[in-house]
């Protein structure tokens, strides 16, 4: 042990020591420990020294931690050292860093409470566990229902799962989760939905059993073991519940911060409810019994909304509103109970005030009297032997008694609950099995314990020494299992605990002895403890400072208990005289809670045992007196351990399952851990012990693959040999030296505690070597090809320093030279600058002096010069001044002189101024110098001349000298008068020419303006028209910039139109998949819905038909038998009831399709929209164009058709005379009359012709119908085109309201037209119409007659006959021809001319049949001449008459085929079975034509369409749907019998479309196909039943595929290694897990492949369309991809580098089939995109915050909580890798914040693509399909 010790306790080790606060601390020791050291030198975690000293007396060395690579295990016994502080870590990192709140610990779950809601519970992670291995997924409660499930029905062993913790730790929620998971997986066998019931008692024992407390506000305050029972099929059918121990004592008392129970809140939450007026309920702080506690609300919790789920569930459980009522009632009556206030009377006596309103409330609820209850609350009856007595009792008891009859009264209604409960529980069928859960109380300690804590702890120890029994048996047998020597393992028993309390003179018994005494007391019964067992019992102790409490010594702790109240709580007394009160009630639900009270039931009988429960009898009935006296005699603590006894032999007799939960902090603080709370519990569940019963033998467990795998580099090349078993023992015998530490089972190797660390360290160390050896040879290379890069480096620097060093000397060298060169050449220019600057400075001074003399010289020259000047100036001045003074002498002189002479002359003028003479002269000049201005006055001045004239002519004639003179005078005074008017006009004129010139100035200046304004308006309009040019091209420009805005925006337009269409669209197609994925689960759920009605149809014929004992056939008996099951015995027996569902069937298939034929017809409608509208003119014009033409030609083709009618009618009737005869012609005798006669069946033949004419003749008349009313339409349409045409057309070209207004006259007129041409036709189709009702007429008539005739005929001898029949041919024929004409007579002549034509022809035609039959006769007369005599004689004639005609038809049929098959409607279900039911894939089908049965299905329905029989039709399509339906359902988990029908409805499906007639599908057909279209029927109906077939078919086969492919996933895609070697195999605990490492059996992802190419081959071999295949191929992945997902998201052990690099492998695995099979475009790798981004992301590096924004931009597939929760997993597979850190965790979680996404972890695996069946025409021609003979179909004919 010292050397062991030595050889771990290393340097650098690190272990786990003491700490107060934290429970135990983490440390490294810094120096080895040797061996006598009594100090340990380590160093903690935050750097700090710690010197650790050692007890002296035990040397016990600290515990050593697990390596990291352990750490976080979803098992505890997988960790390597099995101690408390591994234990404890291990926990903390999983519930701290990973959020992982599921723990194994061996066959334990640790459930830590994480005190929020966590999405691990949904019915996709209840379908993630269901069916899988406990130790394959993580831990969780799921898991531990699955293996309780799986084993009830692998062993056929009911099952216990035990939940136990404190409270607040999760029990209940535990439990739920599990029934839950047991309700959704296995369902109900009945549709009474007992799961839902099961799940609905949750919500009403929580309300009247849950409390809130200090450390939970959902606190279980009793215990239950609930029964789920199963039947045969393991469906529910029924549950039972017991309970255990309720609190009691919390209805009349809570603690501060704790409530009462939760149903008297939400009664008081919902007082104001109208059905709760009549309980006069208040809030809850108005009643004594619920504001003990002053916190009657808890945060996050609406009570009234829980009182409507708590009355929902009363209801689903069958409790009826009168009974929800009366409970409610006594619910109030107690509230209204401790409201009741009783006062002191005396000392001794108490009373309660007069008409309390309480009592009388309770009263009036209770239904009893007032007075008596008010009395015996006061009072007690006491009976001696002789007498009784009534006594008052003091106030303190009077409360006493009222508070234990509230709760007596509150027990009752808990057990009528329960009993109710169990009741609608209850199955009237026979339990099978069944799985418990118990949710029973832990281990309590609180700081006052009382005789609850007591029973609880008591029911503990039971419990555990349970456990420790069963965990000791799974060791042995493990261990027994691997033929390992079994060594006993020393474990803690707790029995002689369980002895102390309830063994004879034990705690219990003792506790029940004091109570029957007289004056017993806790006091005298301490006292009794303590003489009994302080002495004699280790485990009981007395405290020191107290003589009323003890202790006990639990398998968990010590307990103090306090013996108060320890009496009366066992005692559990009530008044029996209040019981009569209440017994008396009026009120009927309350006498029925007490009704039990006169029964003696015992705890353990069938009634369930409720602990605290009081049994009372009050009767005095004398038979029952003494065993109702025993009965109360049993305690409470008696009936506890006797329904404890009955609970444990229940536990024993199941498998039990054990969940313990753990609380981790007081505080209920979300994902808080407090080590000192969780260590607390860990002790008291028994994990610990579990641990250390582990540890004590071989803990740790691994198979000899996985150890060769994990441990393989601790092996040498020579140690592996074949045999693994052998290579292991030989290495380990070499790694580890003590035999002890490990031993070799059959197929694992058991390591003793610690061995596995050691190995590891091993492995780490051999790693570590294998590291270093190569970072050193790495290291090596690297420094040499430094060292090179140095050196050559170096040598280039050398190279280029000494170039450099040369290339400075040789500069120097030349800058030497070139300075000397410089020196010469500065030193010879500074001389000759200071030579040119003296020779310059000479010549300055020379130029000076001689300027200097120059300028004085030039400057007495200038001086004599300007002398001079001044000199000739100023005598020049002198000289004119002297002028002037003369000038200006003269000049006065003349100026005198002048002035005199001017006078002078002035006088004179005046003088002559007077004169006229002068005024003449004045006055001519005057006229000649206004000549011009005088014009426009000359017409006034002509009279003045004139008279002028007059007067000088009339002087001249009348020259009297006396006269002469006065007329002188007059003459002379008129001139005088003239002249002076001619001064005053002189003076007007000259106003009047200044007043002319003044207006010719303005004149001037208005022309000026004028000519000013013209040129500005010249200017302006130049102006204007450069700008009205500038805005013209402006406008140019502007009308090309909108011109190609327009078009821009026209093309944006478009591309924006065409854009929101591809988005419309591809919402639409979101939509309509959405709605077809609808659709199709719509199908799916008819389909189960119609296999349950199947199923619950046979049931019912077998419960009916139940054969006698003895004769039941066994499942071999059937199958042998299957065989001769025939389907014509089971149509028979059944007879038209299979025909009746299946029309029933298609009825309601039918109404199922209309929403989605809608959107079909809306999706395609969008889809062909715009073609629709770029070929719409085109269209419309052809198609006006097809009308015109149909419309001109329509008589052509009406006289044509008629014509052609005629023809085959005479063709028909010579053909049939010819026929008869030659019938009549061969027969002899009267027995040709007789049935079976050539004669007879011609005649027969002749009237089926006629017949089928008939029918011909009414298919023609609907043909002619239909073609009128498709000719209405069109003209209907041409209307609506021609109306759209003109208006797009016009409308773009119209931009007036006149053209517009003239267009819509045109337009009307149009209209009236187009309108009266289709009244026109209309009335010439009517006429079409009655002419052929007319001749429809006819041919009936005719055809009567010569049904009529036939049947004379055959009346008559041979020769009449044949005379009869050639006379009645010939009147027929004349009659024809000759018949009077009752139309227009050219008309008549010209139908009458065609006929004869027509005649004419068929006489040529039938004279050469005649000769060629006459041929045929004479080669079949040799022929039978050939014969024996013998042979003939034997012939019948009708043998005789068919010979001939046999091979003759037999070639024309052949050249004549139609692609069309006959059968007779009896041979139908022969049909159906022959070529449906019997069929065999694999078989006969595997050599056909891919589709052959389809194509052979729709020939036969294209004869029944060629009959025009609509009944064949119909029954034929019903068949079909109903067998393939039938063989779906008989071996619908056969995947190539699904994949065959598969490909046989689409093919049926689309070959009902190609030859539909529907335009859109005979586009793609050949002409000899659109001639076999159908002709008589739509089946468009049909073919949405069909394609709904064909949804179900597909979903079977995926259902199929998923069956197959759901076992190989996991193990092919997770678990098997395909990279060998990359990833290691980690220590696994007691749960194993899955072998990654490829067995015999085990699934790889070549199975996979295989699997996929099997199905790929299948499919392709089978017909089935691409499309279709490529869209079976995306489900396959999705599916892969889902699981593959689902998985490793429950993983913890598959988040690791190596795996991610496994995954990404896998997936380019797959891939690469995607491209060998060409599907790389269907839409199957991106179904892969999650798991290759999980994969991704489990290698990308996780540090930093740009790692995690490159992990948000990559992971854009996956969720947040699916990142999240792949982050959290990671696990390192190897020491070398390191953990995600929580900062980075919350890095990413903030980074993602803003998605919107589904919360959903998990992916649906059950979601199913919509699918879609694409038209796929078949090229091949029906007419040369062969049917083979392996088909058994030799009934059906080629027509």
């Amino acid at each position: 042990l010292s050397l062991s010790h030595s050889l771990t306790h290393t340097c650098y080790a690190r272990v786990w020591i003491p700490d107060p606060e934290e429970v135990w601390k983490s440390a490294e020791l810094t120096k080895d420990y040797k061996q006598g050291d009594t100090v340990l030198h380590l160093q903690l975690e935050d750097g700090s020294d710690l010197q650790h000293k050692l007890d002296p007396n035990t040397k016990t060395l600290p515990h050593l931690r697990n390596p990291d690579i352990l750490v976080g295990e979803n098992d505890l016994t997988a960790l390597s050292y099995l101690h408390e502080p591994a234990v404890l870590h291990n926990l903390k990192v999983r519930f701290i860093d990973s959020k992982l709140i599921y723990t194994y610990c061996g066959i334990v779950l640790v459930a830590i409470n994480p005190y929020e809601t966590l999405p691990i519970y949904g019915t996709d992670i209840i379908n993630a566990y269901s069916g899988q291995n406990m130790g394959d997924m993580d831990p969780h409660i799921f898991a531990v229902a699955e293996e309780a499930y799986k084993q009830m029905a692998r062993d056929e062993r009911n099952q216990s799962i035990i939940v136990s913790g404190e409270s607040g730790a999760g029990k209940t929620v535990s439990a739920k989760y599990a029934m839950r998971y047991f309700a959704t997986v296995s369902g109900s066998a009945s549709e009474a939905n007992v799961e839902e019931k099961v799940l609905a008692s949750n919500p009403i024992m929580e309300a009247i059993g849950n409390a809130k407390t200090t450390r939970n506000d959902n606190s279980s305050r009793f215990g239950k073991y609930i029964e789920i029972g199963f039947d045969k099929r393991f469906h529910i059918i029924g549950a039972n519940m017991r309970t255990y121990l309720l609190e009691k004592s919390r209805v009349v008392f809570q603690a501060d911060e704790e409530r009462n129970y939760h149903i008297f809140y939400q009664l008081c939450a919902s007082s104001r409810l109208p059905e709760f007026k009549a309980l006069k309920l208040g809030t809850a702080n108005d009643f004594h019994y619920t504001k003990q506690g002053r916190n009657p609300v808890i945060d996050g919790v609406n009570d009234a909304k829980e009182m409507c789920t708590t009355r929902s569930a009363f209801s689903l459980l069958g409790i009826t509103e009168l009974y929800q009522m009366g409970l409610f009632q006594v619910l109030a009556a107690i509230l209204h109970l401790g409201n009741v206030e009783v006062k002191d009377r005396d000392s001794d006596s108490s009373i309660i005030p007069p008409n309390n309103n309480h009592l009388m409330v309770f009263c009036d609820l209770m239904g009893v009297a007032y007075q008596d209850m008010s009395h015996w609350l006061c009072h007690r009856k006491l009976k001696t032997a002789t007498e009784t007595y009534i006594k008052p009792v003091p106030r303190l008891q009077a409360v006493n008694a009222r508070d234990a009859l509230a709760k007596h009264i509150y027990a009752k209604l808990f057990t009528w609950i329960v009993e109710h409960i169990n009741q609608a529980l209850h199955s009237t069928s026979k339990q099978h099995s069944f799985i418990g859960v118990l949710d029973i109380y832990g281990f309590e300690t609180f700081e006052i314990n009382s005789f609850e804590q007591f029973c609880i702890n008591y029911a503990n120890e039971k419990l555990q020494q349970q456990f420790n029994m069963h965990v000791f048996k799974l060791e042995q047998e493990e261990y027994m299992k691997e033929q390992i020597p079994w060594t006993l393992i020393d474990f803690y028993d707790n029995q002689p605990c369980i002895n102390l309390i309830e063994a004879k003179m034990g705690i219990l018994d003792l506790l029940d002895e004091e109570c029957r005494m007289p004056k017993g007391s806790d006091d005298s019964w301490a006292q009794k403890l303590y003489n009994t067992h302080l002495k004699t019992c280790g485990l009981f102790e007395k405290p020191r400072m107290s003589n009323r409490a003890f202790i006990i010594q639990h398998f968990a702790d010590k307990v103090e208990y306090q013996c108060e109240g320890f009496l009366e709580k066992n005692k559990d007394t009530v008044n029996e005289e209040q019981i009569h009160v209440l017994k008396a009630s009026k009120f009927d639900l309350l006498v029925e809670l007490f009704q039990d009270e006169e029964k003696v039931t015992s705890p353990t009988g069938a009634g369930p045992p409720t602990g605290g429960r009081t049994r009372l009898s009050v009767k005095p009935d004398k038979g029952k007196s003494v065993q109702a006296s025993k009965e109360h005699k049993k305690t409470v603590g008696l009936q506890f351990r006797n329904s404890l006894q009955l609970l444990m032999e229940t536990l024993n007799a199941t498998t039990p399952h054990y969940v313990r939960c753990i609380k981790p902090n007081d505080y209920k603080f979300a994902f808080t851990f407090d080590p000192k709370r969780a260590v607390q519990q860990l002790r008291a569940c028994g994990v610990l012990e579990t641990i250390r019963i582990s540890a004590a033998g071989f803990p740790s467990r691994w198979t000899y693959q996985e150890f060769f795998s994990r441990y393989r580099v601790l092996m040498k090349q020579k140690d592996v040999q074949s045999d693994k078993k052998m290579t292991c023992k030989n290495v380990l015998e070499k790694l580890v030296q003590d035999p002890d530490k490990y031993q070799f089972g059959k197929t694992k190797i058991f390591f003793r505690a610690g061995q596995v660390a050691y190995l590891e360290k091993l492995r780490a160390d051999k790693l570590r070597a294998a590291c270093i050896r190569i970072q050193k040879t790495i290291r090596c290379w690297l420094a040499r090809k430094k060292y090179l890069r140095v050196k050559r480096a170096a040598i280039t620097i050398q190279t280029h320093v000494r170039g450099h060093q040369a290339r400075c000397l040789a500069t120097f060298l030349r800058r030497t030279r070139a300075a000397i060169v410089i020196q010469k050449y500065q030193r010879m220019y500074v001389q000759r600058t200071r030579y040119q600057r003296m020779q310059a400075a000479a010549l300055a001074v020379q130029c000076i002096l001689r300027a200097y003399v120059a300028r004085q010289q030039y400057k007495a020259l200038l001086r004599e010069h300007k002398a001079i000047i001044i000199q000739k100036m100023v005598r020049g001045w002198l000289a004119r001044q002297w002028y002037q003074r003369s000038l200006e002498a003269v000049v006065y002189l003349q100026c005198c002189v002048r002035r005199m002479r001017a006078r002078r002359e002035l006088k004179k003028l005046k003088i002559e101024a007077r004169s006229v003479e002068h005024y003449k002269k004045l006055n001519i000049g005057m006229e000649n110098k206004i000549m011009q201005l005088q014009r426009r006055i000359d017409e006034q001045n002509k009279e003045n001349r004139t008279l002028s004239e007059r007067l000088s002519s009339t002087e001249s004639t009348h020259a009297a000298e006396s006269e002469r003179t006065r007329r002188e005078l007059t003459r002379l005074r008129g001139a005088e008068d003239e002249a002076r008017n001619s001064a005053n006009r002189v003076a007007s004129l000259q106003e009047e020419l200044e007043r002319l010139k003044v207006e010719l100035q303005s004149t001037q200046k208005e022309k000026k303006a004028i000519e000013d304004w013209a040129q500005t308006y010249q200017d302006e309009m130049e102006q204007m028209i450069s700008e009205l040019k500038e805005q013209n091209h402006l406008l140019k420009n502007e009308k090309n910039d909108l011109n190609r805005l327009i078009q821009e925006q026209g093309q944006q337009w478009t591309e924006k139109m065409q854009r929101a269409l591809k988005e419309e669209t591809s919402q639409l197609e979101s939509d309509l998949n959405e709605e077809r994925s609808r659709y199709q689960n719509l199908l799916t759920e008819h389909l189960r819905l119609e296999e349950k009605y199947d199923d619950l149809k046979e049931e019912m014929t077998l419960t009916m038909n139940v054969p006698k004992p003895g004769h039941r056939r066994t499942d071999s008996a059937h199958s042998s038998n299957e065989s001769e099951y025939t389907y014509e015995s089971e149509e028979g027996s059944r007879g038209m009831e299979d025909v009746t569902k299946g029309a029933l069937d298609m009825a309601l298939v039918l109404k199922l399709q209309k929403r989605v034929s809608e959107l079909e017809q809306e999706k395609q409608g969008l889809q062909n929209e715009l073609d629709r509208r770029e070929e719409q003119f085109q269209r419309a014009r052809a198609r006006d164009d097809e009308q015109h033409k149909k419309a001109r030609s329509a008589e052509l083709e009406y006289e044509s058709l008629k014509r052609q009618e005629l023809e085959s009618e005479n063709k028909k009737l010579r053909h049939d005379l010819s026929e008869m005869r030659q019938s009549l012609m061969g027969s002899v005798g009267a027995s040709s009359a007789a049935p079976g006669s050539p004669a007879y069946k011609v005649l027969l033949d002749q009237l089926n012709a006629s017949t089928e004419e008939l029918e011909v003749r009414k298919e023609e008349v609907l043909i002619l119908r239909s073609q009128l009313v498709s000719q209405k339409e069109a003209m209907q349409h041409k209307e609506t085109m021609t109306d759209s045409l003109h208006y797009v057309e016009d409308v773009q070209k119209l931009t007036d309201a006149k053209e517009i207004s003239q267009a819509y006259m045109g337009l009307k007129d149009t209209n009236r037209l187009l309108e009266l041409q289709l009244q026109s036709q209309r009335r010439s189709h009517e006429a079409e119409m009655e002419a052929l009702r007319g001749e429809l007429q006819t041919v009936k008539e005719e055809n009567h007659r010569q049904q009529q005739l036939l049947a004379q005929n055959l009346q008559l001898p041979p020769e009449a006959r044949i005379e009869a029949s050639l006379q009645h041919e010939i009147t027929r024929l004349t009659n024809e021809n000759l018949m009077l004409p009752t139309e227009d007579p050219k008309v008549y002549r010209t139908n009458k001319l065609r006929r004869m034509i027509d005649l004419l022809e068929q006489l040529e035609k039938q004279d050469k049949t005649v000769r060629k039959l006459k041929k045929q006769l004479k080669v079949f007369a040799k022929k039978i001449s050939d014969l024996e005599g013998g042979q003939i004689e034997n012939v019948s004639p009708g043998q005789m008459a068919d010979e001939p005609m046999h091979p003759v038809n037999i070639p024309r049929r052949e050249k004549d085929f139609q692609g069309m098959l006959e059968y007779k409607k009896e041979d139908e279900l022969k049909l159906v079975k022959n070529l449906i039911l019997e069929l065999k894939p694999r078989g006969v089908a595997v050599n056909l034509i891919p589709g052959l049965p389809a194509y052979i299905l729709f020939m036969c329905l294209r004869h029944a369409d060629y009959l025009n029989d609509d009944q064949k039709v119909r029954s034929l399509l019903t068949s079909v749907i109903n067998s393939i339906k039938k063989i779906l359902k008989k071996r619908g988990d056969d995947f190539e019998t699904v994949s065959f029908w598969l490909a046989n409805t689409c093919r049926f499906l689309h070959c009902l479309k190609q030859y539909s007639g529907d335009e859109q599908f005979m586009k793609y057909n050949t002409p000899k196909q659109n001639d076999h279209c159908l002709s008589n029927f739509d089946l468009a109906e049909y073919r949405q039943v069909l394609s709904d077939l064909a949804i179900q078919i597909y979903q079977q086969l995926i259902k199929c595929m998923e069956n197959i492919l759901q076992p190989m996933i996991v193990s092919g895609m997770l678990e098997h290694e395909t990279i060998q070697g990359v990833s290691g195999v980690k220590p696994t605990g007691l749960r194993k897990r899955t072998s990654s490492i490829a067995d015999e059996g085990t699934y790889t992802l070549d199975s996979i492949l295989r699997q996929l190419s099997s199905f790929h081959a299948t499919m392709c071999q089978h017909g089935t369309d691409p499309e279709l295949i490529k869209q079976v191929v995306k489900q396959q992945f999705y599916i892969i991809g889902a699981v593959t997902l689902n998985n490793l998201l429950l993983r913890k052990d598959m988040c690791s580098w190596s795996k991610g690099m496994q995954i990404r492998y896998n997936v380019s695995q797959l891939e690469e089939w995607l491209r060998d099979k060409n599907l790389m475009v269907c839409g199957a790798k991106e179904t892969l995109e999650p798991l290759i981004q999980a994969a991704q992301l489990l290698q990308v590096k996780k540090k930093t915050d740009e790692d995690a924004e490159a992990i948000c931009s990559m992971c854009n597939t996956l969720t947040t909580a699916q990142i999240v929760k792949v982050l959290n997993l990671y696990t390192p597979v190897n020491a070398f890798e390191e953990r995600v850190s929580v900062t980075f965790i919350r890095t990413i979680q903030n980074r993602l914040r803003d998605r919107k996404e589904s919360p959903q972890l998990l992916l649906d695996t059950k979601t199913i693509y919509p699918v879609t069946f694409p038209f796929s025409p078949s090229s091949l021609a029906l007419e040369t399909i062969q049917i083979p003979s392996s088909l058994s179909l030799g009934f059906l004919t080629r027509v």
